[in-house]
């Protein structure tokens, strides 16, 4: 009976997810010219009716002036902006789909503290029918990053234009998350000190780091330890920690890790990080800011301090990326959150730049991606209006690579499913 109930919610559960009329673009090959746009390089250059020139999935030629090839196809630009693909530096998508009730569409938290040898490439779906939402609102790349209660695994770069977790993988493996407790008592705190408690898991932590440590600098082992051997890469400074942190303790907590250990470490969340600019400026330690449309961290700060973060962080010269983590809308928004600093002190580029290059640096991604220049991959965006404004910014072309990617998605067919049933075209 159990097994007959597990077939009947299987067969409700694939056709609801699935969009068979939607599948990943061919290999480019040959030559794509975008002509007559305003180019948004993601630089901080603006080139008014500029040109893009693409080539086998490479952007060839960013230039002032339209370029005519033989056989090349020519996408007429005129009237619309072009922007380098939006980057979502932090994320459980295609680890996660349907938020409660069907636990077999997700994939995204680990049991246990310590599990550095988890790898949430894994266990990338490919065929989220989240993915083509994000698309058709210019996100092309995201960093996919598991869950978990302390040390939860390593984040890998995707492009969203895939079959496969295989296909889609664009850096593999550039960092691992670490949630800190929250080193904080609350008003609603009874019995024992949380603070303490707190501080007991973080010298855990540094124990198990520092018997880490020890065991990769031996040279005769009996047996391999998986976890330890995760961290290598860690400790070689090829990988990054990023560190969920928000308040001030916590950040304090985790520039001590970085210069402890000598590893490299990223601020995720950081509502508090205005706090301390100078401090991570003067340590180089960069920040990804999660959903700003929120209220803030602490009860005596600004109503409107999310708001204004990004500008005090890029006053202070401190690199950024600005992030949507939001549950409810599935992430979509992250032009739209920058759209939100730029009445707050940030410039349109400054904030394109923190959904673009600033989030490709900081994930390791500049040299391939994140801006428009002579030599990156294609990845490119074209819409009507501005990308970072909801009211006007519709997007009418992608490419992945140099692919023209196709932008619809489960959301689209509906509409057009219900326009066409109450005769609304």
């Amino acid at each position: 009976m159990k097994f007959l109930i597990y077939i009947f919610v299987l067969f409700l559960v694939v056709p609801a997810t699935a969009q068979d009329d939607i599948y990943p673009a061919k290999k480019q090959t040959g030559t794509i010219i975008i002509n007559n746009g305003t180019i948004h390089t993601g630089t901080g250059q603006v080139i008014p009716r500029g040109t893009v020139v693409v080539t086998d999935g490479r952007i060839q030629k960013v230039g002032d002036r339209p370029e005519n090839m033989a056989g090349a196809t020519v996408i007429d630009a005129a009237g619309k902006h072009v922007y380098p693909g939006l980057i979502l530096a932090n994320t459980d998508l295609g680890l996660r789909e349907i938020l409660s009730g069907v636990r077999g569409s997700n994939d995204y938290y680990e049991l246990g503290d310590y599990n550095p040898d988890v790898r949430s490439i894994v266990a990338y779906n490919a065929d989220s029918k989240v993915i083509n939402t994000l698309r058709s609102n210019g996100i092309l790349l995201a960093n996919v990053a598991p869950s978990g209660r302390f040390l939860t695994g390593t984040s890998s770069v995707v492009q969203l234009d895939a079959w496969t977790w295989e296909d889609a993988l664009y850096t593999a493996d550039i960092g691992m998350f670490l949630n800190l407790p929250a080193l904080f008592r609350s008003p609603r705190s009874s019995g024992g000190d949380p603070v303490k408690e707190d501080m007991k898991k973080i010298e855990a932590l540094k124990v198990f780091f520092q018997e880490a440590k020890a065991y990769l600098k031996g040279t005769e082992r009996r047996e391999t330890n998986l976890k330890f051997e995760a961290m290598r890469p860690l400790f070689e400074q090829k990988q990054q920690l990023f560190i969920n942190a928000d308040i001030s303790r916590q950040i304090l907590m985790a520039i001590d890790l970085a210069k402890t250990f000598g590893i490299r470490v990223v601020i995720v969340g950081g509502s508090d990080s205005y706090l301390l600019a100078d401090l991570l400026k003067q340590n180089q330690i960069p920040v990804i800011l999660n959903s700003i449309h929120a209220l803030p961290t602490m009860e005596d700060d600004d109503v409107d301090q999310p708001f204004k973060t990004p500008a005090i962080l890029q006053k202070a010269g401190v690199l950024f990326a600005l992030n949507d983590n939001e549950g409810s809308s599935r992430y979509r928004n992250l032009a739209f959150f920058a759209g939100t600093a730029t009445a707050y002190g940030l410039s349109k580029e400054e904030a394109l730049q923190a959904i673009t290059l600033n989030a490709a640096r900081i994930l390791g991604i500049e040299k391939q991606t994140g801006s428009l220049e002579t030599g990156k991959d294609a990845n490119i965006v074209i819409a009507t209006g501005d990308i970072l404004d909801m009211k006007s910014s519709v997007v009418t072309d992608a490419l992945i690579q140099g692919r023209r990617i196709d932008l619809n998605n489960k959301h689209k067919q509906l509409y057009e499913r219900y326009r066409h049933k109450y005769q609304l075209q």
